[in-house]
């Protein structure tokens, strides 16, 4: 099978003679105000300048996603190009004279605030008070396209004298009064409706199709989460605005509006947090930041709390596989975080918050444009956690470690207008922190039986960089370049234990992009070198390796319309361990509507388990190490096969009008199979083994996602997931641990124009299967099963100023004040036989309040 693949790749390569490497066209997506299609039509229009490939419009969200080069034209370009067409971005604004020729029907609702003057004051109007209430009445072609109706009579049911007839575009005005609830709409040879008046401030859009009137009122707002259409994979975004709905300090916290992703803590002692994305652990999750690598290695575990939450612009959510010109290492899906850049953000930013158990963060942005070409920014992200007393299950210990943790980003942006970009820039992170029982002074007991103890002291500092260069004389073509590099040094100890690391790592990826004849037939190609020399020291062992990755890729695009894309990849690696390797992906999307969304997804990813630093909760415990199967020789990861899987994934995404409003639902199925995996076994009590894979370990993942919108203004969203993750160990075949088969979520979001805004989040967590303690005396035996759980977090926000840029915001998580009663096993003996971290199944800290401003300068 691997001459077959080697084949196949060297046969594609030899197809596609045009050898130079590019940079990616760049996608944004950003909100633009209109009602129609004949909004959409001429938004498209007004987008599709010199340096656009694609640009879309939908009409239920408000959303304009925009492909565009960004070395012949600047994002900021493309919205004054809409503007200057009459529609409103969220960042430019159209002239009002411009604005007043527009179609009666695409006479929106003006964004920033300001009102049109067609407008009222929704504070003084309801129901029960006089108004004029204004509709359109369009016919639907077979395209999509709306075309007014003149002629169209329009009345009260309350009153049939109160008649009026839409004009020459299609728009009437009539008059409401108290009591007024329902309007009669007719016109000869089609079918009448009543419709029901809810909102007196919406512009009626009334559709005829098929000779049936109907009524249709197109919720304009921006989606503070949503799933890009267009895009192969389906990949979620998380836009900013969304991280405002929780506290949302550190990546770590970025996730807690999310029904995706979930974030648990590794062991009840060190703080260490990760992801879980299909069920499982974050290791199995491509983490990127802008599409080059983010913490990993011996980073990984505490690498989520190194990247602030008000540094990021975005995060995409991709589960299953990710593109094969990001590597090989996805597994369960990918998550790229993308910063705020210093070119398109505000000048200033400001965050500071804390909570009533001991932790502050302040965060400042800033961000200068030195020229046309040049634009420099600072991120700035400070963490204080200094309560040694939180205790909340009375064992003891500290229920996170106290201490300090600072990170800042300088980045550099460079754009000379004919055809290159650069951005550069370096980052840096320090983590000092102290946790064990309350009473550990680290200057007196450190490595001591005198009480038990455990911190960090981790220093790690990247360089990045990422060239591109769009070829003048064909605009579709692009080269690029990306550069990172980084070292990481980490001190630790737990109890008498310490263990020591460090890494230095380098990447390089260079891309070409260019299509076949046309834009139906587009490729990527390019080669790419990681670079990580681990050096790691545990008691009397040294595991020390050095593993370069090299290999070359190519993806091929075929998109013959709008309904369909394939995207089909293979990449070929030589592993200076583990030699050759092949990675085949596919994607499918097929949308035979608008509002229907397929996709099929299937490929292969293959990743080095670093088996200490991912499991760092092992070396706070007295379980002893099984080094049995392991060596340290050779310089071989601990003489371990790599971990290999087959992801296999099918969603369906469906978009509908509900109370009048943008709906939709979205079911996905992924089934991962390991065909090898580097199994790590708690269920013997004493010792925690390491081995490789014989048998069968798989997840099947579905998940079930409904969002609507019951008012304005007011957004829902419901899920649930089912998880079957299940693992060949020695004692035969077993749920994975820790790991609830079941779970609900709700999300509610209601925001108003005055600058409030509520949320509310209820998880439903399903209970767990515990490691088996049987071998343990009685009194240090758990359940085979944990308890299920709920909790609920909650935030109030108001902004104030003309601009809406200062915002007091306080909140609250965990409010049904659930938590472990037992995190720790045999507490009261921290050097005994029986004392154990690892079998944390729910929250360990109570109820927690935080309040918090935020203050901006655009």
């Amino acid at each position: 099978m691997n001459r077959i693949y080697k084949g196949l790749f060297t046969l594609l390569f030899i197809s596609i003679y045009s050898i130079s490497f590019a940079k990616q066209d760049s996608t944004i997506t950003f909100e633009v105000a209109g009602n129609c299609a004949m909004c959409k039509q001429r938004i498209e229009k007004a987008a599709k300048i010199n340096g656009v490939s694609q640009a879309t419009w939908n009409l239920q969200d408000g959303m304009a996603t925009v492909v565009f080069n960004p070395s012949v034209i600047s994002a900021k370009n493309i919205k004054q190009s809409i503007a200057d067409a009459g529609h409103d971005t969220d960042e430019t604004r159209a002239k009002q004279e411009v604005y007043e020729k527009l179609h009666q029907c695409c006479l929106y609702d003006r964004l920033g605030g300001e009102k049109s003057t067609d407008e009222h004051d929704d504070d003084h109007h309801n129901h029960d008070h006089e108004h004029i209430v204004r509709g359109v009445v369009v016919q639907e072609n077979n395209r999509g396209d709306l075309t007014p109706i003149a002629g169209v009579n329009v009345h009260w049911l309350e009153n049939k004298a109160s008649q009026k007839q839409s004009n020459g575009e299609g728009v009437f005005d009539i008059k409401h009064e108290k009591g007024y609830r329902h309007l009669i709409v007719s016109y000869a040879g089609m079918q009448p409706d009543t419709i029901e008046v809810k909102n007196l401030h919406e512009i009626l859009v009334i559709h005829a199709k098929d000779n049936v009137l109907g009524e249709v009122v197109v919720s304009r707002r921006q989606r503070t989460a949503y799933v890009d259409k267009l895009n192969a994979n389906r990949v979620e975004t998380i836009t900013a605005r969304e991280l405002f709905k929780a506290a949302c300090c550190d990546l770590s916290e970025s996730f807690e509006t999310n029904a995706s992703v979930d974030v648990v803590a590794s062991d009840a002692v060190t703080g260490a947090k990760q992801v879980q994305l299909l069920g499982l652990s974050g290791i199995y999750t491509q983490l990127t930041v802008e599409n080059l690598p983010g913490p990993r290695g011996f980073a990984s575990p505490l690498g989520l709390n190194s990247m602030a939450g008000p540094w990021i612009e975005a995060i995409h959510i991709s589960k299953g596989m990710g593109s094969v010109a990001n590597g090989f290492e996805s597994m369960s899906g990918q998550i790229n975080v993308e910063l705020k850049k210093p070119h398109h953000t505000d000048r200033l930013y400001f965050n500071a918050y804390a909570n009533n158990m001991g932790r502050t963060d302040v965060n400042l942005n800033l961000a200068q444009k030195i020229n046309d070409k040049w634009s420099v920014g600072l991120l700035l992200h400070d963490n204080f956690m200094y309560n040694k007393n939180m205790n909340f299950s009375n064992n003891g210990f500290r229920d996170m470690p106290v201490g300090n943790t600072f990170s800042g980003i300088n980045r550099w942006h460079y754009e000379d207008g004919k055809g290159l970009i650069a951005q550069f820039g370096i980052k840096y992170l320090s983590d000092d922190r102290t946790g064990g029982e309350i009473d550990f002074n680290k200057n007196t007991d450190k490595l001591t039986t005198n009480r038990y103890g455990l911190g960090f002291d981790i220093d790690r500092v990247e360089g990045f960089a990422k060239i591109g260069y769009v070829f003048p004389s064909n605009k579709l073509r692009s080269i690029g370049l990306q550069l990172s590099g980084s070292h990481f040094r980490q001190n630790s100890f737990f109890g008498l234990t310490t263990y020591d690391n460090e890494q230095n790592s380098g990447y390089a990826n260079l891309l070409y992009q260019d299509v076949i004849g046309n834009v139906n037939h587009k490729y990527r190609a390019g080669f790419s070198v990681s670079y990580d020399k681990y050096n790691e020291n545990i008691l009397q062992y040294d595991f020390n390796r050095t593993e370069t990755v090299s290999g070359a890729f190519l993806e091929y695009t075929y998109t013959p319309s709008e309904k369909f894309d394939a995207v089909l990849g293979l990449r070929q690696d030589y592993n200076s361990i583990y030699g050759w390797f092949t990675t085949p992906r596919a994607v499918l999307r097929y949308a035979p509507t608008n509002t229907t969304t397929f996709r099929l997804s299937s490929g292969r990813g293959q990743r080095t388990a670093n088996i200490f630093a991912e499991n760092l909760g092992i070396f706070a415990s007295s379980r002893a190490i099984d080094y049995t199967q392991l060596t340290n020789q050779n310089g071989t990861a601990y003489g371990l096969k790599p971990e290999v899987s087959w992801n296999t994934g099918l969603t369906f995404d469906q978009d509908f009008q509900l109370f009048g409003r943008e709906s939709g639902v979205s079911l996905e199925l992924f089934h991962n199979n390991f065909t090898n995996q580097v199994v790590v076994d708690w269920e013997n009590p004493r010792t925690v083994a390491f081995y490789n894979l014989e048998g069968k370990s798989y997840s099947n993942s579905l998940q079930a996602e409904f969002r609507f919108m019951p008012a304005q203004h007011f957004e829902t969203r419901m899920a649930y997931r089912l998880l079957d993750v299940q693992t060949d160990y020695q004692d035969g075949r077993l749920q994975k641990p820790l790991t609830a088969k079941h779970r609900g979520f709700v999300n509610m979001g209601y925001n108003l124009h005055s600058g409030w805004s509520f949320d509310y989040t209820l998880n439903v967590v399903g209970k767990k299967r515990l490691p088996s303690t049987v071998d343990n005396p009685v009194e240090y035996q758990l359940a085979t099963y944990s308890d299920a759980y709920v909790t609920m977090n909650a935030q109030i926000s108001k902004s104030f100023g003309a601009d809406k840029n200062f915002t007091i915001y306080l909140g609250g998580e965990n409010l049904t004040n659930f938590y472990q009663k037992d995190p720790i096993l045999a507490f009261e003996e921290p050097f005994g036989n029986h004392f154990d971290t690892n079998l944390l199944w729910g929250p360990i800290t109570g109820r927690m309040f935080y309040t918090g401003v935020r203050y901006n300068i655009k």
